[in-house]
C-alpha cells in the first residue's frame, strides 16, 4: 500500500519552487520542474534500475555514481518513466537503460534541464533562464533506452 499524493512544505517564495515579488510577477524556480515532470509522468510501480555508470569521488559518500535514476511503470496504461540526473559539473553523460521484459514502442517526451552555469537560478529579470527543453537524443532500439 502507498499513498499516493505528493507536496510541498513551502509553495510560495523562501526555498519555495514559485518566487514572488510584492505587488509584481510570479515564476518558477529550477526546483519547480522536477516536481512538476514526475507528478505528470510517474504512476504506478516503483522499478529498481541497476545503473552501471563511472563515478566521482565525495569525502564524505566516497565514490557516487554520476547518474542517478528513478524508473516507474503503469502496468494499466503499459508505459514507463525514467527521470535521471546527470551529476557531473562539466560534461553530458551517455545512457543506455536495458528494458528486459518492458515492450516500450515510443518515446513520448524528453527533456533536459540544465545550464552552463551549475549554480543558475531564475529571477524577476531572468524567469526563464532554467527551464527544460527538448532532447532529441532519446531514442528506443534493440530494447534499450538511449540517452544523452
Amino acid at each position: 500500500d502507498r499513498v499516493q499524493s505528493a507536496s510541498l512544505a513551502q509553495l510560495v517564495n523562501v526555498i519555495a519552487p514559485i518566487m514572488t515579488e510584492p505587488g509584481g510577477p510570479a515564476w518558477r524556480q529550477t526546483t519547480f520542474y522536477p516536481f512538476s515532470i514526475t507528478s505528470q509522468w510517474a504512476a504506478g510501480e516503483v522499478l529498481r534500475p541497476r545503473i552501471e555508470c563511472g563515478t566521482y569521488h565525495t569525502d564524505k559518500y566516497g565514490d557516487v555514481p554520476l547518474v542517478d535514476s528513478v524508473v516507474t511503470f503503469d502496468d494499466a496504461a503499459g508505459a514507463a518513466a525514467v527521470f535521471l540526473v546527470n551529476r557531473s559539473l562539466n560534461e553530458a553523460v551517455d545512457v543506455s537503460l536495458e528494458l528486459g521484459e518492458l515492450e516500450m514502442s515510443a518515446v513520448a517526451e524528453a527533456s533536459t534541464l540544465t545550464d552552463a552555469d551549475p549554480y543558475a537560478v531564475n529571477t524577476l529579470s531572468a524567469p526563464e533562464r532554467v527551464v527544460p527543453h527538448p532532447n532529441s537524443t532519446a531514442a528506443l532500439g534493440g530494447g534499450q533506452l538511449t540517452v544523452t
